[in-house]
C-alpha cells in the first residue's frame, strides 16, 4: 500500500506549479531550489522521495562512480553484480513466457517458492545452467579484447 502512495506522490509532481515544487524542495533539502526547470526538478524530487522511502546507493557504488568521475579506472576488477534492493521485481521474457523474480532480504521468489540464487531461478526456467546475473540482466558478457 506504502509503495502505491509514493508512486502516486510521484505521479502528482508532473502537474505540480513551479511554486509548489520548489516549497517540496525547501522540505526535502532543506535548501532553497536551485533554478532547474521544471522536468529536472520534478526527476530530482522524485529520486529523493524514493531515496528517503527505500534507501540510497549502497557506499561502494557511490565509491565506483566518485572513481569513475575522477577518471580512475580500476585493474581488472571481477564483475560483480549488486544485489537489487529488496522488493525490486525483476522480469524476463524467456521462449515467449514472461517470469517474474522479486527480490527478498534473504534470497528471492519465483512462483511463490524461494530460492538462495538467481542461477537456481534460470536453472529452473532454461534447463539449463545460467548465471543467474547474466540471464536477468544485472550483468553483460564482457566482450573479449
Amino acid at each position: 500500500m506504502q509503495n502505491n502512495m509514493l508512486e502516486r506522490d510521484i505521479a502528482e509532481l508532473n502537474y505540480m506549479p513551479m511554486e509548489h515544487l520548489k516549497e517540496l524542495w525547501q522540505s526535502y533539502y532543506n535548501t532553497p531550489a536551485p533554478h532547474f526547470n521544471k522536468v529536472t526538478l520534478v526527476n530530482k524530487l522524485a529520486y529523493r522521495m524514493q531515496e528517503l522511502e527505500y534507501g540510497g546507493l549502497k557506499q561502494e557504488v557511490i565509491n565506483l562512480l566518485m572513481d569513475y568521475g575522477n577518471g580512475i579506472k580500476k585493474k581488472k576488477q571481477r564483475r560483480k553484480a549488486l544485489k537489487p534492493v529488496v522488493g525490486t521485481r525483476l522480469i524476463r521474457e524467456y521462449d515467449g513466457e514472461e517470469h517474474t523474480v522479486t527480490v527478498l532480504a534473504k534470497g528471492f521468489e519465483y512462483q511463490g517458492k524461494t530460492y538462495k540464487s538467481l542461477s537456481a531461478i534460470a536453472r529452473k526456467i532454461t534447463g539449463t545452467n545460467w548465471n543467474g546475473n547474466l540471464f536477468f540482466g544485472l550483468i553483460t558478457r564482457r566482450r573479449s579484447s
